[in-house]
């Protein structure tokens, strides 16, 4: 099936996660009435050029190594383009590169759905076709979880696809509620001055760590259903840009959450944790499964320049909130 266009290029956000991370897993959704996450995007993007290949029979795929010459799509070894390829019917003829400003696995940020989401959002743009936010979210979704069975919730497909801070509800059908938080431009730009990230030196995957949750969610329903409510109060706390009750909140969950498996923390992460709340920091998180990646905290800007100095070992990444979703940013015709 050839592209309608020569050339798109999709533009996709990562993500931080505040507050309800793991409530999000079918497992427990289903079985506990909902679960509840909320998140933002920010301006750290994955980008996905789609362009026609010259040889009609044979696919072309750039990312961390390059996949050439291939013309049986099974045979491509990046499973979720193979998969994504497959499941649009994509037969040859096409070149897909992907660059990414944050690595795509092992940070706690989306990553990996993020470039499925991007990566979904080309080839349907390439081929012609308008989607939504949530067909792409859904799409993604039943790649990674159904197809693939790579572990997991569903937040990062839908965070990556709508965009913005957004309160989603996982109902026990399966559908899911977002309820977005408009801010002006102004408060966005208060809220991400409240905000430091540091990446903790440590790669870790994920799948082991959700795996053994996925095996104890029943056993630990209970910690689950405190964090999904958490998501709510600290969307209140948002609404009234209550940062001293975002860092609280997000403290209580990072406490539950490490409740939940043994790999999650460790003395260096409670180390690093600990330097940056005696600094100042109001309160944070290990972003994603836990065992590595980012760190998110909640600091006035007061007291940013402590805690860069405690945490001076560390990397720091700055960001912004990113008010969109995945979007096309460049499409050439014939």
């Amino acid at each position: 099936m050839n592209g309608d266009f020569r050339l798109v290029t999709t533009k996709t956000p990562i993500r931080i996660t505040f507050t309800g991370g793991g409530s999000d897993f079918p497992d427990f959704y289903r079985n506990n009435g909902y679960g509840a996450v909320l998140s933002s995007t920010i301006n750290r993007y994955i980008y996905v050029t789609i362009a026609r290949n010259f040889y009609s029979n044979e696919y072309r795929i750039s990312y961390s190594k390059t996949e050439n010459a291939i013309k049986n799509v099974d045979n491509i070894e990046h499973p979720t383009v193979r998969e994504a390829l497959k499941f649009l019917g994509i037969e040859g003829g096409i070149q897909i590169i992907s660059i990414t400003e944050i690595p795509s696995r092992g940070t706690g940020l989306g990553s990996s759905s993020s470039f499925l989401v991007g990566l979904l959002l080309a080839l349907h743009t390439w081929l012609g076709e308008n989607v939504t936010p949530e067909t792409l979210a859904r799409e993604a979704y039943k790649i990674e979880r159904e197809i693939l069975r790579e572990p997991g919730g569903k937040q990062d497909q839908y965070i990556s696809a709508y965009g913005g801070i957004n309160l989603m509800r996982f109902n026990h059908d399966d559908s899911v509620e977002m309820k977005p938080l408009i801010l002006s431009r102004e408060k966005r730009k208060y809220l991400s001055e409240n905000l430091m990230m540091y990446y903790t030196n440590k790669e870790r995957s994920s799948a082991t760590i959700h795996k053994e949750q996925l095996n104890n969610i029943e056993d630990q329903s209970d910690y689950y259903r405190k964090m999904r409510e958490l998501a709510y109060k600290a969307y209140d706390a948002l609404c009234k840009m209550d940062i001293n009750e975002l860092g609280a909140l997000m403290e209580e969950n990072w406490l539950l959450k490490k409740q939940l498996h043994n790999q999650i923390s460790d003395d260096g992460i409670n180390h690093m944790y600990k330097l940056a709340r005696d600094a100042g920091a109001l309160g944070g998180k290990l972003m994603g499964a836990g065992g590595g990646g980012f760190m998110l905290f909640i600091v006035p800007p007061e007291r940013q320049k402590e805690v860069s100095s405690a945490l001076s070992e560390y990397r720091r990444e700055y960001f912004e909130i990113d008010p969109f979703g995945s979007r096309v940013t460049h499409i050439e015709d014939y």
